[in-house]
């Protein structure tokens, strides 16, 4: 048998991509056991998830981190913890990506002072700490300091990256959650680009880095993208990223070479897509999404990794991750793709596509600058708001059935599907006893970290070193390897700083979203807001009022915003005070406004202890007549074990109806209030 010769015009073939999961749950050993489980199937980098309280700067046994612990990511308190992340695991030998933004200086430090102890060169380290702030404030709602502050805690990472471990990319900046909070194809590279150029502009005029090697600035600066359904489009939105870039690099900063210039990209795919009706469809999303970020060299990912088929039911199990790490080994190692130049080259087609959106991006871009750029567009609410209204557009088109989704709006009948015949194991779940583990191990640390076989200093002296540092103008990394070193709890080193910089609250961007479904005569809009009309009649009200809450450390938003929004296009009055409050802030608040219904969205599985915490604590004030309405991503059995607690409803991403969900509230607001149904179809 002869071997196959390469085809006329086939090159040598292109390195592969770096094929991760995003992996980390319940502690650092089970992590660790399934970090060195990945990279023994092929993976060819690590990218770890931190929980929420880790992202958010608090300890496992901080009131807000109740329920939140290990949920959505591995906790990491101390050098201890991260020690045991990353055992027998060669950390020189790494490409570690860390999702962190609001505590990444504090984490790359745990990360730095491991290798030190495992006897790395620290110029050697490879990975990214995302470290992009902007979208936090904007989407993902993991931020903790101001703007002002937070910017400086990203420039001095950068410096400090740039001249001690040069290798390293000190952020990524992730346009990934801005198409998740709805983004259109410009706002993302537009978004994207204006955080970039607020990052860039603070690094060069802070004086720690001089204008000579701005170079290596901008060549440690990566991005994450995400990449949607419409691959087409989005493989051609990756190319004008490119373009756009090359153009703002050579001309803003006056950067000459064009390798350092380069538009560096790692991807996770769309996760906003992924349905959990029929979820056996969300394979062939995941292929086609991989396919916009791969199929073009010139404007190819560094890296990739898949979300699971089954992440909108709840968290992936290893088994499911490793079919997803299997997609990008077959299309690297069984198709020809990587033999062949880019095979866009010369397409009239995707080069009037691409200029389409460079021009239109550049426009956005202006005028984000005219208004005194990124941190300004985002304290005055206006990007916040532009994507409220994006995606309230794009959850009208799908309830008109204008965007088509199949198994969702379509195509809905579907045979008994076998992957998801026993929902209670189609899914990993997290021991609720970990949460008590990781507390005493955190209690643990606190009370022996001075004592053998760790003899760490006292944190004390290291944490005011890091106060008055942040209260003056010298890099902040020093002091915070200080912090690492003397064994501090990520709670600690958040703390000293908020004594500093305090926190910030992010413009929620309800209230000025514009009407995105309209209320025509006879339309299913207009029959809910009749029956939110009546009832406010017959309970005497001006308004019905109807508070929406997001409790504990889950700062996805999107679904409780879009909720509120058409609540208020629906005629409530709507009280939404945005993300990160405690059960016991939701009730008072739920008391003070005299409110009809409690609406509560969590997507980071704590809805199990959270939501029962509100039922009891309005029992206790006697306000039995609120009902409590739950969504988010909650399994079938928990979902049955809250409406048996009380909850009047429950509500997850099959529910893609909002004004359906709008009408069913207010059934559930005159069955609480004994009034008798009413007749207006909704």
């Amino acid at each position: 048998m002869t071997e196959r010769q390469p085809a006329e015009g086939v090159r040598e073939k292109d390195r592969p991509w770096l094929m991760r999961t995003y992996a980390g749950h319940s502690t650092a050993e089970a992590s660790n056991e399934l970090y060195r489980r990945n990279l023994a199937k092929g993976q060819t980098g690590l990218s770890v998830a931190f929980d929420l309280p880790t992202q958010t700067g608090y300890d496992s046994d901080h009131i807000l981190a109740r329920g939140e612990v290990g949920r959505v990511g591995v906790p990491i308190a101390h050098v201890g913890d991260m020690r045991r992340l990353f055992q027998d695991i060669p950390l020189e030998q790494m490409n570690t990506s860390m999702t962190i933004n609001a505590t990444a200086m504090w984490l790359l430090a745990l990360y730095q002072v491991v290798a030190e102890e495992q006897g790395a060169d620290i110029t050697k380290l490879q990975g990214t700490t995302q470290n992009d702030i902007v979208k936090e404030y904007l989407s993902r709602g993991t931020h903790v300091f101001p703007p002002g502050p937070s910017l400086r805690l990203t420039t001095d990472m950068i410096a400090y990256t740039v001249s001690h471990i040069p290798k390293w990319n000190p952020i990524n900046i992730c346009s990934y959650h801005l198409q998740e909070a709805g983004a259109t194809p410009v706002q993302e590279i537009a978004y994207a680009m204006s955080t970039a150029i607020a990052v860039l502009d603070a690094v060069r005029d802070s004086g720690q880095v001089p204008q000579e090697r701005m170079g290596d600035v901008v060549a440690r600066i990566s991005f994450f993208v995400n990449a949607g359904v419409r691959f087409v489009e989005e493989m051609c939105k990756m190319r004008a990223f490119g373009r756009i870039w090359d153009r703002i690099t050579r001309e803003r900063y006056g950067i000459e070479n064009p390798k350092q210039r380069r538009f560096r990209y790692g991807v996770q795919v769309n996760s906003l897509g992924l349905t959990e009706a029929q979820p056996e469809n969300n394979v062939q999303r995941i292929v086609l999404e991989m396919l916009a970020v791969t199929l073009s060299k010139d404007a190819r990912a560094r890296a990739v990794q898949l979300p699971a088929w089954n992440e909108a039911l709840g968290l992936p199990r290893p088994w499911d991750q490793q079919w997803s790490l299997r997609i990008q080994q077959v299309l690297a190692y069984e198709s020809d793709l990587l033999e062949y130049e880019d095979i866009f080259e010369g397409s009239k087609v995707i080069e009037a596509k691409v200029e389409q959106l460079v021009e239109a991006s550049f426009a956005e871009i202006d005028r984000i600058q005219e208004m005194g750029g990124a941190m300004a567009a985002v304290e005055s609410g206006y990007l916040k708001s532009q994507l409220v209204a994006s995606h309230a557009e794009r959850r009208g088109r799908i309830e008109s059935g204008q965007e088509k989704i199949i198994g969702v709006n379509m195509f809905e009948g579907t045979e008994p599907n076998p992957l998801t015949a026993d929902l209670d194991t189609a899914i990993q779940t997290v021991d609720p006893a970990v949460e008590a583990r990781v507390i005493a191990s955190l209690q643990q640390w606190r009370d022996s970290r001075y004592q053998p076989p760790f003899n760490h200093p006292r944190p004390c002296k290291a944490l005011e070193r890091l106060k008055e540092a942040a209260r003056g103008n010298e890099n902040l990394m020093e002091a915070t390897l200080e912090c690492a070193r003397a064994g501090a709890t990520t709670g600690e080193w958040a703390g000293a700083l908020r004594e500093v910089f305090g926190e910030f609250r992010a413009p929620t961007g309800v209230s000025s979203a514009p009407v995105a479904v309209p209320v025509e005569e006879g339309s299913t809009l207009a029959l809910v807001r009749r029956k939110v009309d009546l009832t406010a009649k017959d309970l005497g009200v001006g308004k019905l009022r109807f508070l929406v809450g997001k409790p504990g450390l889950d700062g996805h938003s999107n679904g409780a915003e879009q909720i509120a929004v058409r609540a208020r296009d629906a005629g409530f009055e709507v009280v939404y005070q945005g993300i990160r409050l405690t059960p016991e802030q939701i009730v008072d608040a739920a008391l003070a406004e005299d409110v009809h219904a409690v609406g509560l969205s969590i997507l980071s599985g704590s809805h199990a202890q959270l939501v029962p915490d509100v039922l009891e604590r309005l029992r206790v004030a006697g306000a039995t007549d609120i009902p409590v309405i739950a969504g988010g991503i909650i399994p079938n059995g928990d979902a049955e074990q809250l409406r048996q607690a009380g909850v009047a409803a429950v509500f997850t991403p099959k529910d893609f109806d909002i004004t359906g969900i709008i009408g069913r509230i207010v059934d559930e607001i005159r069955k609480a209030n004994k009034l008798d149904p009413l007749e207006v179809p909704a």
